[in-house]
């Protein structure tokens, strides 16, 4: 019923597919000629909450599985690989680390393509490949290659802490991978030590020049800052862009299970650009994409350009357009939320694809308007950043 349904807006939602996801009178036939089911829960679900009538009424060539009920479209997926990770830092990992999910719970490669081709159908043209720390999952080049396959998938990124970046990174371009983050939150090897509990500094800057030297432009090099850490590294960091095509990113600290996040440990977006201004007056504002969750500033005749994730003191909810998969296969609606739904139970008990679009569906029809705000979120039980994939 759902590919023939699709028919009508080419697989990418439309009201003849959400009339499809919604159910027809039991026993009346598709156009396939196949008998068509009564509305599962989760169809029911979408059509009582009002937003069946808002999509229909509001048609647009974009999955309506996959649109929420304040318009928002998510075509943007990140899946996380594995919960393991060669660092233990500290914004991301409970000091004394965390239970491990069992090798049989984690999704296996076949699933994770299995889900990514259904997401890619309904509309994500973006998939980002997190942890736990990727590049250390034995299989990632042959994932990174099996999404290249993908027909309507435009960008594979990862987000990595860098440490075997530079010995796959060869590899994993040829097989399909066209964008790149690196986490760094120090330019000093001693406080990377402190900070991450591991050796491992000079291996991570190696893996972004090899990044640069394999065309990857911009670079992107996340560094989470934090009081009392890292906030006098801030023109550091941005001199760093001087000579290197990167995209440095500021991002605010955020609280996760385990961090033992403060309120007092976190440096504001304004505060940081104030810093940056004081030694750089003439930095431009740099214009952004709607969904985008940074803002961009550029020294001028600088190679490269600064960014600040302002999740805590200026959320960018209203335009969110990510969802996520975890390594045990759960799908999250919003990385803040404590809501979750079993994709890989759904899939091993032997769904349709056409069930698994309905149950994504609800999920997604689900997402709050934005977060519960940084007070409230530091109260929360939610998943350690680390079982996530951020």
């Amino acid at each position: 019923m759902a590919a023939a349904a699709a028919v009508a807006w080419g697989r990418r939602g439309g009201p003849a597919l959400l009339r499809g996801a919604l159910g027809a009178a039991p026993g009346r036939p598709c156009s396939s000629g196949a008998p068509v089911r009564a509305p599962s829960a989760a169809a029911q679900e979408l059509q009582s909450s009002g937003r069946g009538r808002f999509l229909l009424e509001h048609a647009m060539p974009f999955s309506a599985f996959l649109t929420d009920s304040f318009g928002r479209q998510h075509n943007y997926l990140r899946i996380s690989l594995t919960e393991k990770c060669n660092l233990r830092c500290q914004y991301c990992m409970p000091e004394e680390g965390v239970q491990l999910t069992p090798k049989s719970e984690l999704l296996t490669a076949q699933e994770i393509i299995s889900l990514a081709r259904l997401f890619v159908k309904e509309g994500v043209e973006k998939i980002r490949l997190t942890g736990g720390e990727p590049l250390i999952r034995p299989d990632v080049v042959d994932i990174v290659g099996q999404l290249y396959k993908l027909e309507g998938l435009k960008t594979i990124a990862v987000t990595t802490n860098g440490i075997n970046l530079a010995r796959l990174l060869p590899r994993l371009k040829e097989a399909g991978l066209n964008a790149i983050n690196i986490s760094l939150d120090t330019l000093v090897p001693a406080k990377f030590e402190f900070i991450v509990r591991r050796k491992g500094f000079h291996k991570v800057m190696e893996g972004i020049h090899k990044a640069t030297e394999l065309g990857y432009r911009p670079v992107k090099v996340n560094c989470v800052v934090m009081r009392g850490f890292n906030e006098d590294e801030l023109l550091g960091f941005v001199d760093f862009t001087k000579d290197l095509p990167l995209d440095v990113r500021f991002i605010e600290y955020m609280p996760f299970d385990g961090n033992k996040w403060n309120f007092k440990k976190m440096v504001s977006y304004k505060e940081m650009l104030d810093t940056i201004k004081q030694r750089w007056p003439e930095l431009e504002k740099l214009p952004c994409e709607a969904s985008s969750t940074a803002k961009s500033y550029k020294v001028p005749h600088f190679q490269g350009q600064i960014s600040f994730i302002t999740s805590m003191s200026e959320h960018f909810c209203g335009s969110c357009n990510r969802l996520r998969i975890t390594a045990d296969g759960n799908l999250k609606v919003c990385l803040f939320g404590n809501s979750e739904v079993s994709l890989r139970d759904h899939l091993r008990s032997g769904a349709s694809e056409e069930e698994l679009v309905q149950i994504i569906g609800a999920a997604v029809g689900r997402k709050k308007k934005q977060h519960a705000g940084m007070f409230n979120i530091s109260q929360m039980k939610n998943r350690p950043m680390i079982l996530i994939g951020g």
